[in-house]
Parts: structure tokens; C-alpha cells; sequence
């Protein structure tokens, strides 16, 4: 089941309505709520940016996390306004966070799980919604190359008692740095890519052959990247999506625990695909 939700002055808004109170209505007690939080430049009834046309739509993320294929419970495309220059859509993806926290609290009444799968800037969006949500609010998230600050995200995580699957690579580094350089200039912040794996954050660099390799050996085989610059290769390479369906709606089949026990503590230092020279990537 799928239904579209978008942030327009603060509030959670039904793009049909009724939509939310006839799909609770309709979920078994304990089936699980995911919410699918896009990143910068999309935006809500923009025609050629619309995400729920796109990979919030039928055939996108959700159809990938098995909605529509038998998966059971309830899918929630959220959008945001992510237009205008980045400095704008980080403002407005705070702000969006406010209006997500809104929605969870709505859903959180009938005590099912809820998890969130967030993009870029749309995991800044899914972390601001932490502080105004009780600490049990939001079971996991699993946050994709998220362009938000490593200290932010510590403060937001503080006192909840969220699963964080935080997804990083060195094919990002640009995009990182660039965020880090354009939104906090000089001050030294860095973004969750150095978010180190603890007891509730678990910490993947997708590109590194020993990562791969332990989610492997886990039953969640990806392929090794095939550019050095992509932003994107967290949710279009093969094999990530099973990883994300098992962490975010079957938890007790893939315990946090069980996951960090696998992965490698460390991931390696920014630019070092670049600079290595161990495999030749397509720019």
C-alpha cells in the first residue's frame, strides 16, 4: 500500500485525503510504516521534479523495497520543497523535518513500527525530525550519502532510540565536501559520511571491497562501483535495495548487532579512490 504525503507550511499534507485514516485503517496491527524521504531538487507538483512521479512513485523505491510485490504494510512517499539553491532547500529540509515529525506522531497512535529511507538531503529532513518525537517514535533509518552535519546528527540522535544504517562512499566525496564548504564555510564541521558505527549507528562504505565483502557474507552480494564521482550509486546499484527491505521492515531478521559484528570498524579516509590507483573508474 502506498499513499503520497507532502510538507507544505510545516504540516504534513494527504495528496488525496483521506488517505492516511482509510490506509491505517486497512493495516493489520503490527505491519510495518515506511517513509521514503527524497533529497535536493525535488519538489511536490513541480512537473518535471515531482519525486512521487519518480522514485517515490509506484515503480520507483517503493516497488524496490517490495510494495506492490507482496511486501505487507504501508509505504509513504514524503515529499518536500528541495527547489531553489541548495542554501534554500537545506533551510526548508529543517523545516520539512518539522512537518515529518507531525505525520510519525499521527502514525505512531497504533504502536507499529516506523522506519524512514532517506536520500541526500532528505536524511537532514529525517534527522530534524527527531527532537520532536518521543524517543521511540522511529524504529530505523536507513540514510543514504545524507548531506547533513556529523554534529547535527549526533545532537538529533541523543536520547532516541533509532537504528541508524548510515550508507556512505567515496564516490560521494565531492558532493561532501561541497555541502560541508557551501553551507558551514571554514568552520571545520564535516557530514555524516565520518559518522563512526556505535551502538545504535552502523556505518557502510558501499565502495570499499571489504565492506562489500562482509555484507556478502551476510547474503546481501552488491556489485564494486564503477565511477569515482556518483551521488547517486547508494540506491541505483544492484543489491543495495534487499539490504535496505531487510534492515527497515524485517528487523529481527537482521539485528544491528548482527550487522556491525560483520563490518569492518573503519572506513577509509576521503579521496583515497581517487588516489589509490586500485581500479579504474569511469569519472
Amino acid at each position: 500500500m502506498l499513499i503520497a504525503v507532502n510538507a507544505m507550511g510545516g504540516l504534513p499534507v494527504e495528496a488525496s485525503d483521506g488517505a492516511i485514516p482509510a490506509a491505517l485503517g486497512a493495516l493489520e496491527a503490527d505491519a510495518p510504516v515506511s517513509i521514503l524521504v527524497h533529497g535536493f531538487r525535488y519538489a511536490p507538483r513541480h512537473p518535471h521534479d515531482d519525486p512521487h512521479a519518480g522514485i517515490l512513485g509506484p515503480d520507483g523505491w517503493p516497488r524496490r523495497l517490495g510494495f506492490g510485490r507482496g511486501q505487507r504494510g504501508l509505504c509513504i512517499g514524503f515529499g518536500w520543497d528541495g527547489s531553489g539553491t541548495i542554501w534554500q532547500a537545506n533551510r526548508r529540509a529543517e523545516a520539512a523535518g518539522r512537518a515529518l515529525a507531525t505525520l510519525i506522531r499521527q502514525l505512531d497512535r497504533r504502536g507499529a513500527p516506523v522506519s524512514i529511507l532517506a536520500h541526500s538531503l532528505g536524511a537532514r529532513v529525517a534527522l530534524a525530525a527527531l527532537p520532536h518525537l518521543p524517543p521511540r517514535a522511529i524504529t530505523r533509518m536507513a540514510l543514504l550519502a545524507g548531506a547533513e552535519f556529523r554534529d547535527t546528527a549526533e545532537r538529533n540522535l541523543t536520547g532516541t532510540e533509532t537504528e541508524v544504517l548510515n550508507i556512505t562512499s567515496r564516490e560521494n566525496d565531492s558532493y561532501d565536501m561541497l555541502y560541508e564548504n557551501v553551507i558551514a564555510p571554514l568552520s571545520g564541521r564535516r557530514t555524516i559520511s565520518t559518522l563512526p558505527s556505535g551502538p545504535r549507528v552502523a556505518t557502510v562504505q558501499i565502495d570499499a571491497a571489504c565492506h562489500r565483502d562482509a555484507l556478502a557474507e551476510l547474503g546481501f552480494p552488491t556489485r564494486p562501483p564503477e565511477r569515482r564521482i556518483c551521488h547517486w550509486s547508494c540506491y541505483l546499484r544492484p543489491g543495495m535495495f534487499r539490504l535496505y527491505r531487510r534492515f527497515l521492515l524485517d528487523p529481527q531478521a537482521l539485528p544491528l548487532s548482527t550487522l556491525r559484528a560483520a563490518l569492518p570498524d573503519e572506513v577509509t579516509p576521503r579521496w583515497s579512490a581517487i588516489w589509490s590507483g586500485a581500479q579504474p573508474l569511469r569519472a
